[in-house]
């Protein structure tokens, strides 16, 4: 518990410090945070009636005021940790008024979006007007929706946008913010929930014709809650930085690092480069350096851009647009390891032995140049013997010596046996209108492979290094599948045909095993999304349980700091570990490791859906002009609605509704994943190959409804539909008589 400061401490600090004589100020001052703030409070009091401190003046100057018990919702938190609250609604003028929430213990864990009935008490001099104590949580605050507005004559009505959703809002007269028919529109429930009809909605924006090209990204963007803008302050910080000075950093500008992204990479966070090791003693073996784009210089803990930052967690991609972490004056420009220009990063030099095994290691924080920015398919043709102008300077002094040092590496991935799913990339390209032009799958590239094991390599360093020195830190933790799930791939690999015991000894090895016998069959494509969907999520965690998926004791980011906040956060544990500046981790910042790893896991679980959300959009519209084709797929997955189709050529996922398989009932098997008919004993099941009719195709939700054709290229069985009549109408009749029993009665 941090010590009261006594009553000679304020003063002399206050004597100092006088344009900071808040109660906030001074706690921040002498590091008192929760209860604690009850006694620092006390003796402000004591010292205002001893006349030693001035009576500090009321900061807040809203008219009206809140009852003493209020509801408040919780709206953020500051870089100390404290939580402020407002009233969730406030009819008077001006800004609703502003409460700390002062924890005591056992209150409930509190986050952004929470309703919580509180006890007030009045403040002066604060930034805050009042300190509020958790009487108990409430809830949390009703979400946005989102959705297209209907315009009626009683108001009108928002048809949701979410796939699978069916409730609709009813808008009142008054309430429909100027929206036209049609119309993408945000809105926010009004009052209760009522218990028959339609929830009341106001809406709150308009954001235009949700068909319009590129409008696509921006439907993820509202309805995931992206922050697509920065605030001014952090806009200002990003604006009056300055490239970085030599200062004590080791020069490493003679070494002819490159950076190899895709060719549409909007940044470049690492550059590589390779050599065969000199020493005697590591004969074959090879030194590699991986420079990382030194973020933490510009970016310093509890700055308005760090803020907003950690907020955002990482960056997200849609097909036109990126939602940056940082401003793009950093992610563009200071901290993008551009061609030709020197820049700050941290670097580690690897040493490897002949089988590609890590043996040593170090870290500089350090100056770089690159020489040159590549494409994956640049890099690729020069070292497939079609090098350009830019390239043949290369070949031999970099690209080659990269190569030498993957196939080391190589020998070492075989030997540790990560998961080795082969999972190809959907691309949607767009024209200059934002309509979709092609739909394909990425190639597969060595150099892919390459940049993947060298950035593996430096993140297992970083960790080494980190634990090593016991400094805080977040892992990337990955866990291993749960025996159920097991059990369902199990089921999967059996109906293949394929050997895979699920109650053997769990590991990645066995996993690719199976993977190894499904390759080049017809269930290759299937038995690498089971295995996949097999798997647990990975997320960030400052306890250490380990990497799964890629074998490995210890992993952790390192190598992505422009997109990605855990990577700056290692990066910040690098520097206060060797001791390069004061711009390292913070005690504060290592306190809230854990508030931290579970944030910005929530942002990158919110990213990948909205990513996903875009492409599945993107892929409705490009399919709505195909309505009526037949399509070949196979069946991806299992529900009691319906079975899932993942469909050949593009790779889209559509429906086939439980109605559109047959006029029986279904019995769905979870474990088996199987749906199977009452009268015809049909069986659907995952694997199965298909042939479809496209029916729907719907952009604004994203979803694709298909008709069943053929099941392994037979037509699918039917009930006979005077049964199912018979049938029918004699559960109706059953019915009645019951009702009318009941009314007898």
């Amino acid at each position: 518990m941090p010590r009261i400061p006594t009553k000679e401490d304020i003063l002399a600090w206050v004597s100092d410090n006088p344009s900071k004589a808040s109660k906030r100020d001074i706690a921040r001052a002498f590091g008192i945070r929760g209860p604690a703030r009850l006694d620092l409070k006390r003796q402000l009091r004591e010292l205002e009636a001893d006349g030693q401190l001035a009576k500090r003046r009321k900061t807040c100057r809203d008219p009206d005021r809140l009852p003493p018990v209020s509801v408040l919702q919780v709206e953020r938190v500051d870089t100390d940790g404290d939580l402020f609250a407002r009233p969730p609604e406030w009819r008077s003028q001006g800004e609703a008024p502003s409460a700390l929430v002062v924890p005591r213990a056992g209150d409930p864990a509190l986050a952004p979006g929470d309703r919580i009935l509180a006890r007030l008490e009045e403040v002066n001099g604060e930034s805050h007007a009042y300190e509020a104590r958790v009487i108990r949580r409430i809830g949390t605050s009703p979400g946005k929706i989102l959705g297209i507005f209907r315009k009626s004559d009683s108001g009108g009505r928002i048809v949701p946008i979410d796939k699978g959703a069916s409730r609709e809002w009813h808008v009142p007269p008054g309430a429909d913010g100027g929206a036209k028919d049609g119309e993408l529109v945000e809105a926010g429930q009004t009052g209760p929930r009522a218990r028959l009809g339609l929830p009341h909605a106001r809406i709150a924006s308009c954001l235009g014709d949700p068909l319009r090209p590129r409008s696509v990204s921006l439907i993820a963007i509202h309805q995931h809650g992206l922050r697509d803008d920065f605030p001014d302050e952090a806009i200002a910080e990003a604006d009056a930085a300055q490239p970085a000075d030599p200062g004590a950093r080791a020069d490493l500008t003679s070494l002819p690092f490159v950076t190899i992204d895709p060719a549409d990479a909007r940044d470049h966070d690492d550059a590589v480069w390779a050599e065969l090791d000199r020493d005697p003693d590591n004969a074959g073996g090879q030194v590699l350096w991986v420079a990382i784009a030194d973020v933490a210089h510009y970016v310093r803990p509890g700055s308005a851009i760090d803020i907003e930052a950690r907020e955002r967690g990482n960056s997200t991609y849609f097909p036109d647009r990126v939602v940056p972490m940082l401003p793009d004056r950093l992610s563009g420009d200071l901290c993008s390891l551009l061609e030709g220009e020197q820049r700050p990063c941290i670097a580690v030099r690897l040493v490897i032995d002949a089988r590609g095994e890590l043996i040593a290691h170090e870290f500089q924080r350090a100056l770089m140049r690159s020489a040159a920015a590549l494409s994956y398919e640049e890099a690729q043709a020069a070292l497939d013997g079609r090098p350009t102008e830019r390239t043949e300077p290369l070949r031999s002094t970099v690209l080659e010596p990269l190569q030498a040092a993957h196939s080391a590496l190589r020998t070492a991935r075989e030997h540790r046996q990560p998961l080795d799913l082969d999972l190809p990339e959907r691309e949607i390209v767009l024209d200059e209108d934002g309509t979709v032009r092609t739909v394909a799958f990425k190639e597969r590239l060595d150099m892919h492979r390459l940049i993947e094991e060298f950035m593996v390599l430096a993140n297992v360093a970083a960790a080494r290094t980190l634990i090593g020195r016991r400094m805080p830190l977040l892992f990337r933790v990955h866990e291993e599948p749960s025996r159920e799930k097991i059990r369902a791939l199990h089921e999967v690999a059996k109906a293949a045909g394929l050997p895979f015991n699920g109650r053997a000894v769990l590991n990645t090895r066995n996993l690719n095993r199976l993977l190894a016998a499904a390759a080049g069959t017809d269930d290759g494509a299937l038995i690498n999304l089971s295995v996949l969907r097999s798997m647990t999520q990975a997320y960030y965690s400052p306890g250490n349980l380990g990497h799964f998926g890629l074998a490995l004791n210890a992993y952790a980011h390192f190598t992505s700091p422009i997109r990605r906040y855990a990577d700056l956060v290692v990066h910040r544990a690098l520097i206060r570990a060797h001791g390069w500046g004061d711009d390292g981790l913070t005690d504060l910042e290592a306190e809230r490791l854990g508030a931290t790893s579970e944030h910005i896991s929530g942002t990158e679980r919110r990213s990948m859906q909205a990513e996903r959300d875009t492409n599945d959009r993107y892929l409705a519209a490009y399919m709505a002009d195909r309505v009526g084709t037949e399509l070949s797929g196979r069946i991806s997955g299992v529900q009691r609605f319906g079975a899932f189709v993942r469909l050949d050529g593009t790779g889209a996922d559509g429906l086939i509704p439980v109605r559109a398989i047959g006029y029986e009932h279904f019995h769905f098997d979870r474990t088996a994943q199987t749906l199977t008919g009452d009268d015809t004993n049909t069986v659907i099941s995952v694997g199965q190959r298909v042939l479809v009719r496209l029916a729907e195709a719907m952009p604004v939700t994203g979803g694709i409804l298909l008709e069943l054709l053929e099941i392994d290229g037979e037509a699918p069985p039917r009930a006979r539909g005077m049964r199912l009549s018979a049938r029918r109408k004699a559960t109706k009749a059953r019915k009645k008589a019951a009702r009318l029993k009941r009314r007898g009665k």
